[in-house]
């Protein structure tokens, strides 16, 4: 499996007890579609090795107390502080306004008039506040990820259609009007 056909899921925080139980810390708003996981892909020397799941149950809200098939406590060591990933195939597809961050990488985002505003080169999710990065003449553009902004998700077209505020872009072009 490689890393660019998976999606992280989270990450082994930390063992519980001593018979080969680990927290595994979920990354995601929907912690309740992965109770009944089967299997995972952590990420170990760089490599994304297979773990099947022999039990699983909630340790909190967004974290699940998992026991991996076949785990030594050797084993349970290295995974530690591990990236956890699934396939890209099990994700349901999304449609309408909605968009998974990896699918829109290299969209190009249009205002409503059709003026572009750059391609989308990457989505910082690391902040209270997520945004696109787009690239446009050069230069970065950051424009924040806000639902009421986003009028159409074309996906065969590969753009989406915003509603910015007035002078969101002029900040980035430097096309700045003196104040009088």
């Amino acid at each position: 499996m490689r890393k660019e056909d998976c999606y992280l899921l989270g990450r082994i925080t930390r063992k519980h007890g001593l018979a080969g139980h680990v927290i595994l810390k979920l990354d995601t708003d929907q912690p309740e579609l992965y109770n009944k996981l089967e299997s995972i892909f952590v990420e170990i020397n760089g490599l994304l090795v297979p773990f099947f799941i022999e039990k699983i149950s909630w340790s909190k809200s967004d974290a699940l107390n998992i026991l991996l098939k076949n785990i030594t406590e050797t084993l349970a060591d290295q995974v530690l502080g591990k990236d956890v990933y699934l396939p890209l195939s099990t994700l349901p597809p999304l449609s309408g306004k909605q968009f998974y961050y990896h699918e829109i990488v290299g969209f190009e985002i249009h205002e409503e008039d059709g003026k572009t505003c750059g391609i989308i080169q990457s989505v910082n999710d690391q902040t209270a506040q997520h945004y696109f990065i787009l690239r446009l003449a050069d230069k970065d553009v950051v424009i924040p990820i806000i639902k009421d902004w986003i009028l159409e998700v074309n996906r065969d077209e590969k753009f989406i259609k915003m509603q910015l505020p007035d002078g969101l872009m002029d900040v980035f072009l430097g096309e700045h009007k003196k104040d009088e």
